[in-house]
């Protein structure tokens, strides 16, 4: 019994080594990191989850998990340099080494994967809020058939801001004859861009769903939950078929430092993907 609280113990505070294998540049603050175990095995993580990153001698900090659940030991993270952990992992190169804690928080479970089998996924992100819903994206395209439709909604503010292009680029083209369709939207566009100009939520008016039968999964800056909902809300969509994800203040991952709280709700371990039904009067989180 004793041993066995050592080990759990040890999981959650004890953080592992890991190896960078890929490094992308998306702007000047965001990149993308391919992550690799030392140890055999996957991650074992839940889309929407995130990990604990830690450099020795700066300290650590939450970054979403941007890759779908494996089998191998390989993972994705996608990171803006916001603070001193994420702007000295910036001038990390393929082969250095980072160390791990996690997966940790509440992600796409089992049961909120069997209440969107069937149904109309209409997927909302906005700017680098891309980065923690391509981990369930890039996990419900390749089983299309499971549903009645996927539906991507992704704004920006300029072209230069847009995410994975190379990726958006495919679901474009995978959206002819197919129930996928992606799309696009800036707040500040370039003359050569022939796609939608406005806010995100001008582009809810372009789908064709059924509330009842729909779940709606937005991820983006905070002030945008706001609008989003208040477009959801107008089509009547019932709260408890929207999931959000809403990482606010995240620090040590395990619910013990209280920086998360709010109201009472450990955003480390209840979150961050939450019912809107279950959250709607927690203020601070909104």
């Amino acid at each position: 019994m004793e041993l066995a609280l050592v080990q759990s113990n040890a999981k959650l505070y004890l953080p592992e080594p890991a190896r960078i294998v890929k490094v992308r540049n998306f702007t000047e603050h965001e990149k993308f990191f391919q992550i690799e175990l030392l140890r055999k095995g996957s991650l074992g993580h839940d889309p929407g989850q995130f990990v604990e990153v830690s450099i020795l001698g700066i300290g650590e900090a939450p970054i979403s998990i941007a890759s779908p659940p494996d089998s191998g030991n390989r993972f994705d993270l996608c990171a803006r340099a916001v603070g001193d952990v994420t702007k000295k992992l910036f001038t990390f190169k393929k082969n250095d080494l980072i160390y791990i804690r996690g997966p940790f928080g509440h992600g796409f479970d089992d049961k909120i994967f069997q209440r969107m089998r069937g149904k109309h996924l209409l997927f909302i992100a906005g700017g680098i809020g891309y980065f923690p819903l391509r981990s369930l994206i890039n996990q419900v395209i390749p089983n299309a058939k499971n549903y009645k439709k996927i539906s991507i909604l992704y704004g920006c503010k300029t072209s230069q801001d847009r995410m994975f292009p190379d990726e958006l680029k495919k679901i474009h083209h995978l959206s002819v004859g197919s129930n996928v369709e992606l799309l696009e939207t800036l707040d500040h566009p370039e003359a050569d861009w022939t796609g939608n100009v406005g806010v995100i939520t001008t582009l809810i008016p372009k789908i064709d769903f059924d509330p009842a039968e729909t779940i709606a999964i937005i991820v983006g800056p905070p002030i945008m939950y706001k609008f989003v909902l208040t477009s959801l809300m107008d089509k009547h969509m019932p709260k408890e078929n929207i999931y959000m994800s809403l990482e606010r203040r995240m620090k040590c991952g395990v619910g013990k430092c209280g920086h998360c709280q709010m109201e009472g709700v450990y955003v480390c371990q209840k979150g961050p993907v939450f019912n809107y039904a279950d959250v709607e009067h927690n203020e601070e989180l909104f």
